[in-house]
C-alpha cells in the first residue's frame, strides 16, 4: 500500500470513530469527550480514563491504547487488523471502550 492510499484509509478510521462519538453522545450517557489533533484522537470517558488512536504513518500502522493495554494495527485489504493476529479495531475499541464508559458501546467503520 502507498502512502497516499494508507493515509486515506486512515483518515477514514479517525472519520469514522469522531463519527461515532456523535452518535454515542446522542443515543448513550456515556458522554465520550473526543479531541483530535492531526492524527491522533483522545477519547476521554466520565471517569476521566483516556483511549488513544494515533496514526504511525512510516509503519502504516494505526495505534490504540487502552487501560488494557496497547494495540497495533495494520490494513489487511479489508479490515485493520491487529498485528498479532488477534483481533479487528473496530471490534477492539468497542470492547476496550465499553469497559471503560462502563455500558455497551458499539464503534464501526
Amino acid at each position: 500500500m502507498t502512502d497516499l492510499e494508507y493515509m486515506d484509509r486512515a483518515e477514514a478510521l479517525l472519520a469514522s470513530v469522531e463519527a461515532c462519538c456523535d452518535r454515542i453522545n446522542e443515543a448513550t450517557d456515556a458522554d465520550i469527550d473526543n479531541q483530535r489533533v492531526g492524527g491522533m484522537i483522545t477519547l476521554v470517558f466520565q471517569d476521566r480514563s483516556q483511549i488513544v488512536i494515533n496514526l504511525q504513518k512510516p509503519l502504516q500502522e494505526v495505534w490504540l491504547a487502552t487501560r488494557a493495554g496497547g494495540f497495533h494495527y495494520r490494513f489487511d485489504g479489508t479490515r485493520w487488523k491487529d498485528t498479532k493476529g488477534e483481533g479487528e479495531f473496530f471490534a477492539d475499541l468497542s470492547r476496550y471502550a465499553s469497559q471503560q464508559a462502563g455500558e455497551p458501546l458499539l464503534f464501526s467503520p
